[in-house]
């Protein structure tokens, strides 16, 4: 019955499969959703709301990024009861399967010129969809390796599928750079935007296979032998732990507003329209800050494994806020150089506050509620950070006239993520298996493991 880790360094065939597996599948799943980030950047506003003009048209095209970050939640929501219930290897082909399809539909959507109004209604409900499965597939990739882990190398094992993340944009960008290279501006904007869109439907086939072959959680295993699975988790998690749903909210928010910055499109699309500088080379540089961005992020989760999760976050924090004014002034330069140095930078920051993010939210919530915790509240601190992050700074630009209005903005929230670390205890290496008895207190779920204080 108890298929505990038993904390030995060397990863088995198994965990190797599930490193893989997580890791990949989160790539394609998130490759999906920047691609649609970039084409906000470059080409939906005429393509899609042509009616409206200049800035306009640019904030309606951001703000169809963020709509989809208003159904994050609902789908945190029913796929964390699913993954709570019937087990996190479900969740993650069900959510792979959903952005797949809302991806590859909108590489053949008609545009407005040729159905008018319903082009930008379907497109709309296409986001809606991707929004969806991008608030039910992190937790269960996060949670499906964090519970593989043994128990010292669980910010290691978690990292895996954050580094899909930024290993999805990286493909976004290298993808998008490739064809606004190869065809003339007229060919792209005619149709060598959807072919990014169209190949996805290639990566989810690979994802799927690759996913179908991996064992369910071993917490998982034991929640069901034991009968400890949870028929009404949502309940449960705000009844007896509303607190820890806050802190974990808050703590993802100022990193993901910040991450939108470049995953959202708002720096392509300010670099080429404002300060006009070439799409092309906007979109390798977005590729080196997301290279930076992988390999911070793989670091900070083996780091925080020696360190605490929570030091390492205050790390993390400390260094977004002291590059957050740096960022958009070396930007407003316009050299090119300094592009570079500002975005590879920003990128190396990013990954300090998101690599341990799944060990952190796994040692935080009690196992029979652990995945509906963690994405509810990674899909709410995505509502409260990034969903409209691209359409605030535009509009802050637009008003303001100035980028220190967007490191203002963004200060602010990543010092309240910092607030809320701080009211945080350390709970790394803490037990993430069930109590032995259903009638143990859900605040006692879990047993304090090895403190981290600063």
């Amino acid at each position: 019955m108890n298929s505990r880790s038993t904390g030995t360094a060397r990863m088995t065939p198994q965990q190797r499969r599930v490193a893989g597996a997580t890791m990949i599948g989160t790539t394609v799943e998130w490759y999906d959703y920047f691609i649609y980030a970039n084409a906000a950047a470059l080409v939906l506003a005429p393509l899609f709301f042509s009616p409206l003009q200049g800035t306009m048209a640019s904030i309606v095209s951001f703000a169809t990024v963020g709509i989809s970050f208003l159904f994050r939640p609902l789908g945190a929501v029913i796929m964390g009861r699913v993954g709570d219930r019937y087990g996190r290897r479900v969740v993650l082909i069900i959510t792979l399967i959903l952005m797949g399809l809302g991806t590859t539909l909108i590489g053949v959507l008609p545009t407005y010129a040729t159905i008018g109004v319903w082009a930008p209604i379907l497109l709309v409900i296409l986001r809606i969809i991707q929004g969806f499965s991008a608030g039910g597939e992190w937790g269960g990739a996060a949670l499906m390796a964090v519970e593989h882990a043994p128990a010292e190398h669980r910010g290691k094992f978690g990292a895996f599928p954050q580094l899909g993340v930024p290993a999805g944009m990286l493909l976004a960008s290298g993808v998008t750079a490739v064809f606004a290279a190869a065809l003339t501006d007229e060919q792209f904007l005619a149709w060598g935007w959807r072919v990014p869109f169209l190949l996805s439907f290639v990566l989810i086939l690979i994802g799927h296979y690759i996913r179908t072959r991996v064992e369910e959680s071993p917490v998982f295993h034991e929640l069901e032998a034991t009968k400890q699975t949870e028929t009404a988790p949502l309940s449960t998690l705000f009844r007896h732990h509303p607190k820890k749903v806050v802190q974990a909210t808050l703590i993802f928010m100022g990193n993901n507003a910040a991450g939108y910055m470049l995953t959202g499109g708002f720096i392509l699309g300010y670099a080429t329209t404002q300060l006009d500088l070439n799409a092309d080379a906007i979109l390798n540089i977005i590729t080196l800050g997301s290279v930076a961005w992988l390999i911070s992020t793989w670091v900070s989760g083996v780091v925080s494994d020696r360190i605490g999760r929570r030091k390492m976050y205050i790390i993390g924090w400390a260094c977004m806020l002291a590059w957050l004014y740096p960022l958009f002034l070396l930007i407003d330069t316009g050299e090119l150089s300094l592009v570079v140095v500002s975005l590879v930078v920003f990128g190396a920051v990013m990954g300090l506050s998101y690599g341990p993010l799944p060990a952190l939210y796994a040692e935080l919530f009690p196992a029979r509620i652990r995945l509906s915790g963690a994405s509810i509240s990674y899909a709410m601190g995505a509502v409260l950070g990034g969903a409209f992050a691209p359409t605030i700074a535009t509009a802050l630009v637009g008003t303001f006239n100035t980028t220190v209005a967007v490191s203002t903005y963004l200060f602010l929230l990543v010092a309240a993520s910092l607030i809320a670390t701080l009211t945080l205890k350390d709970r790394t290496g803490s037990n993430l298996y069930p109590p032995d008895s259903e009638l143990q207190p859900l605040e006692d779920d879990e047993t304090p493991g090895p403190t981290h204080n600063l």
